[in-house]
């Protein structure tokens, strides 16, 4: 118990001193990880919503749907109510296809008639307002929210105004906008939303000739078995004869709410990934940096008598504490974010969730494993250093080559300090090119996805709308991740540099090099891997894109975003460099000499 405490008290020291490089450990991990859960919860996380509207709305197992209203359609949706199996029903109902104007904007819409009391099977839950009433419309959720509808406000049906009463949810139809089930005639659906109208009030529908479908709701003894309840089944086939009916399954609505999720969920996994190996470069960096003072510190203990195991207890167990603490920041913000992503539409009912434990546990693994991967070669390499050199803090000569120093002399000082700079630390520089190479690849993906032509439902701009924003939404979290990340490990790794090279850039002021020239160095040695990382960038950026037909963005704007990571680089690494620069020198070398 003693060894443990004095861990914590070292560990906790320690992050006092510097809050700075925790917080920048923090960040990456938390990014990484909240990105990796919301990925990995898309896959179960929609069916458990549906689930749960299905139990609080009595969620019919089976909707069949016919086009038409005549009697033959009507009675032989009707004898479903005998089918084997069938043990509750509600309907026949009718369904009308119109449109729906509302403050401006027009969707394609479709009226379920219904009874002002709840019926047996699917029961919508009415989550504003009040249900329907001769004269009052109640409109489906996700379909509101789109058209910008509250209870209150005045819409447009068919050409007739009429008040929103309520605001309801439902499982007997997928989630906007695929809540028309089929399109008019039993052909495919263009897209809408779903209104709901006391029977009297769709009169005027039927009247108008409208297009209708008739369909019923259906509850089985056995919801499991729903997807065998068809036209391959003697006993459906003789009830159901040659007229035609389109059967959905719960199965199916679920699996349909999925849907807007076919390539968000690519993104979030990818893009956790990505911002994983950012998270990687900027703990690799800080470790580095921190490399000698670790080595004297591992001096010390070992100078008081702390033995190997106990000392890599001290220096691994505060990045592993860090990665922990991160690891359940991103668990809790991806729970608190999995409404908004696994419900975009707000069809569904939705209530605080978290993340499953498999996919806790794998972020766990994924956050430790960052921490192990970055820091244990700092760790080692800091236990097996002599005392005597870990507290004499003796630094590596450097190589030297005549022919190099007379070609090198020829150059521009700050070109000089940035190469020189770059020889000496190669991995960093590859760190921070990888780094700019990852943010440009997501920025590209994200403006070839803005430079696709909208195409989607003709007759519902607004479901359009609904099924492109969710990809357009994540990719451009994902890639704003990035770019914090970008900016957060471009200026860690200028400040360590700035830090590492002081000794070096007090000794070339002491042969004549301005402070403006040392500050202009240390940004020269970020900007000049940032240029061919930038222009790596672009290509890993369009090729998940090249399997397709795909618009090309403007030439433009990937030119500006090579030049925004270029000027980007610049603004960030001139701060820390210009105030390394002001140290003076005789400071610098004063502290080195003691």
């Amino acid at each position: 118990m003693g060894r443990i405490l004095l861990v914590l008290r070292l560990v906790l020291a320690d992050v006092r001193r510097h809050p700075g490089q925790a917080g920048t450990l923090l960040i990456a991990i938390t990014a990484a990880t909240a990105t990796l859960a919301l990925g990995l919860s898309l896959s179960g996380g929609t069916e458990a919503l549906y689930r749960q509207t299905r139990d609080a709305t009595a969620g019919p197992d089976m909707v069949a749907l016919s086009p038409g209203a005549d009697r033959k359609t009507v009675t032989t949706l009707k004898s479903l109510e005998r089918a084997p199996g069938v043990i509750a029903h509600s309907g026949p109902y009718r369904q009308y296809y119109t449109k729906l104007t509302a403050h401006g904007s027009t969707g394609a819409a479709v009226v379920h008639a219904t009874g002002t009391a709840p019926a047996r099977v699917d029961r919508p839950l009415v989550t504003s307002g009040t249900w329907v009433r001769p004269g009052g419309a109640v409109l489906e959720r996700g379909f509101a929210g789109a058209m910008g509808v509250e209870v209150g406000d005045r819409v447009t049906i068919a050409g007739r105004p009429m008040p929103v009463v309520g605001i309801a949810v439902t499982a007997a139809r997928a989630v906007y906008p695929w809540g028309l089930g089929i399109g008019p005639g039993g052909g495919p659906s263009d897209g809408g939303g779903v209104v709901w109208l006391a029977e009297p009030d769709t009169r005027a529908l039927a009247a108008s000739d409208a297009p209708v479908t008739s369909f019923i709701n259906l509850k089985l003894r056995d919801p499991a078995t729903v997807e065998e309840a068809n036209r391959h089944d003697p006993a459906w086939a003789s009830l159901l004869g040659d007229t035609w009916v389109s059967t959905r399954s719960w199965q199916d609505i679920a699996r349909q709410d999925f849907v807007i999720f076919r390539d968000t969920q690519p993104i979030l996994v990818v893009g956790s990934w990505l911002l994983g190996f950012l998270a990687i470069g900027g703990v690799a960096t800080l470790a580095a940096g921190r490399a000698v003072k670790q080595a004297r510190r591992a001096g010390l203990l070992k100078a008081v008598g702390a033995t190997p195991g106990l000392i890599a207890a001290v220096l691994l167990a505060e990045y592993l504490t860090l990665a922990l603490l991160a690891n359940a920041l991103g668990l809790t913000i991806a729970r608190l974010a999995a409404p908004a992503v696994l419900n975009p539409s707000a069809s569904l009912l939705s209530a605080p969730a978290g993340p499953s434990g498999d996919t806790v546990f794998f972020t766990t693994v994924v956050a430790v494993a960052v921490a192990l991967l970055t820091t244990c070669g700092p760790t080692v390499r800091a236990v097996r250093t002599a005392t005597v050199t870990a507290l004499a803090g003796t630094a590596r000569r450097p190589r030297r080559r005549p022919w190099l120093n007379g070609l090198s002399a020829l150059l521009p000082i700050p070109l000089l300090l940035g190469l020189r700079l770059i020889a000496r630390r190669p991995g960093r520089a590859f760190l921070h090119g990888c780094n700019i190479a990852i943010t440009l690849m997501v920025a590209t993906a994200l403006l070839i996805m803005y430079a696709q032509p909208v195409e989607g439902y003709p007759g519902s701009p607004m479901a359009t709308a609904a099924r492109i924003a969710q990809e357009r939404h994540i990719l451009l979290a994902v890639t704003v991740t990035a770019l914090v990340l970008a900016l957060v490990n471009t200026a860690t790794i200028t400040w360590t540099t700035a830090l590492e090279a002081r000794p070096t850039m007090a000794v070339a002021r002491t042969l004549g090099a301005t402070p403006g020239q040392i500050t202009a160095g240390l940004s020269t040695a970020q900007l000049l891997p940032t240029l061919p990382g930038a222009l790596a960038g672009i290509p890993l950026g369009i090729l998940p894109f090249s399997a397709g037909e795909v618009t090309a963005p403007p030439a433009w704007w990937l030119l500006a975003a090579v030049l925004a990571s270029l000027l980007a680089t610049a603004a960030l690494t001139a701060l820390p460099a210009r105030l390394a620069a002001r140290r003076t020198v005789a400071r610098t070398l004063g502290a080195e000499a003691s």
